[in-house]
């Protein structure tokens, strides 16, 4: 399992599209994997024979463990490549590895996201005790398995499951591990790990849980080895069913805890007429410029936004708490909370506030297609600087939106309503909706977000706004 980028530690894989005994060529697609942030497909970095799908769908992996292996020779019975040591005698040379070095292309390494790994990309701490020089030459063949050094395969024998870490060596297991094991009160000391270099896995610690219960029902029972099975649904009682919390919903869990807890937030409302604009898409419909693109009211309400943040730029700032800055952005990335089978997430229009009304049209409809497709990439949820969150197209009013963590500001735009509203002096039916502004009071003042606030609504009351403010 490869690192998809932004430094993430585990993956869902949701689909094989290979079987064992299919062939494969290099940078053919071979499943699709959820990370807490998207839905991507890996390639496959070597030309062969599917010899076999280390884990099933529905399986969390983390990053760095052994998904698939190939056998570059050609045909089923030849020997499997693989990111890990190959099992052999430390003087034979693997020959599917030999056919897999000599059919590679200069210059390039066999790796399933991206090209030139460098071999000494990933270092890890030494083992104390007298087994530290096997540690390194075992970790340094493992390492260049990972990196796609075919030639690295077959120098070190494969490593076998390691017995429980004892004394003052501190058990091998990454962040999510450790957490899993403090959540089931596992004692991390007492598993023996499976993975490579002694690492302690997902699967290791729930056998662990899974052999305490059965030591404690049947003592006498032999003890099982752990499964690679997916966590999927399973009913608690006749009444309930427990989803198990992973992929988009856990990050955006994690995201909204650390913005809730951390940045402290005021939202202010305004109701606004908004009949004008609402004219204004109609003939934005049939305009000649905007033929083939989307238009609709939120084109208008990001448009307004962003008129809204030239007039007051210090609302497009975040908050460095390392370094005891407010670091002030002069461009705008602007976000868009979508709604998607796999939850909550919020891609961004890049330099938004460089393009024009068709432009951002065309980005707008874009963003919203392929996010609704589970297409979005993690680069595209990366440097957003202000949100908008659309609840309207749910019916409601409006609501307490929480800051995407980094930004300064986040817009909910309500449901567009008729209404009764004074109109020149008379009461008439209008169309009008709620705009909610949260933003973060630590950078924001109650000035500058009231001004920021009362800027989007004078422009969506008069888009005219759009031209003589810009």
């Amino acid at each position: 399992m490869p690192d998809v980028g932004e430094g993430l530690t585990e993956a869902e894989i949701l689909k094989w599209y290979v079987q064992p005994g299919d062939t494969v060529s290099d940078g053919q697609v071979v499943c699709e994997v959820e990370t807490a942030k998207a839905a991507v497909e890996l390639p496959s970095p070597y030309d062969g024979v599917v010899h076999e799908l280390r884990f099933p769908e529905g399986t969390t992996v983390d990053v760095g463990e052994v998904i698939i292996s190939v056998n570059v020779g050609g045909d089923a019975a030849g020997q499997p490549q693989t990111a890990q040591p190959a099992a052999a005698e430390p003087a034979a040379k693997d020959a599917a590895t030999e056919v897999a070095e000599d059919a590679r292309p200069a210059g390039r390494q066999p790796v399933l996201v991206g090209y030139g790994v460098a071999e000494t990309s990933t270092k890890r701490r030494p083992r104390k005790g007298a087994a530290a020089a096997e540690q390194a030459v075992a970790q340094a063949a493992v390492q260049g398995e990972l990196n796609g050094h075919a030639g690295a395969a077959g120098t070190a024998p494969a490593p076998a499951p390691a017995a429980p870490v004892t004394g003052t060596d501190r058990p091998l297991a990454k962040p999510p591990v450790r957490k899993l094991a403090k959540d089931l009160g596992v004692d991390l000391a007492t598993v023996v790990p499976t993975g490579p270099d002694g690492i302690i896995t997902r699967e290791d610690v729930h056998a662990a849980v899974d052999l305490a219960a059965a030591s404690v029902a049947a003592p006498a029972a032999v003890p099982v080895q752990p499964q690679a099975t997916p966590r999927q649904e399973r009913p608690a009682t006749g009444r309930e069913t427990r989803v198990p919390i992973k992929g988009v919903r856990k990050a955006t869990a994690q995201a909204m805890i650390g913005s809730a807890f951390t940045a402290p937030h005021v939202t202010e409302f305004i109701t606004v007429d908004v009949t004008r604009t609402m004219k204004l898409v109609e003939e934005l419909k049939s305009d000649k410029d905007m033929a083939g693109l989307r238009v609709n009211p939120l084109l208008l309400v990001a448009k307004a936004l962003l008129v809204a943040i030239k007039r007051n730029p210090e609302i497009n700032a975040s908050w460095d708490e390392a370094a005891q800055e407010i670091v002030l952005k002069h461009y705008v990335n602007l976000g868009i909370a979508a709604a998607t089978p796999r939850g909550l997430i919020v891609p961004n229009i890049k330099d938004a506030h460089d393009k024009t009304l068709p432009e951002l049209a065309a980005s707008l409809g874009e963003l919203v297609s392929t996010a609704r497709e589970g297409k979005t990439t993690p680069a595209a949820m990366q440097g957003g600087t202000v949100t908008i969150t659309n609840v309207g197209v749910f019916g409601v009013d409006t609501g307490t939106p929480i800051l995407n963590p980094g930004e300064s500001a986040i817009l909910a735009v309500g449901a567009i309503k008729l209404q009764p509203w004074v109109h020149k002096g008379k009461v008439k039916p209008r169309q009008v909706t709620t705009l909610a502004l949260s933003f973060d009071h630590r950078l924001v003042d109650g000035e500058l977000g009231s001004k920021v606030l009362a800027d989007i609504a004078a422009v969506l009351e008069r888009p005219k706004r759009l031209i003589t403010w810009a």
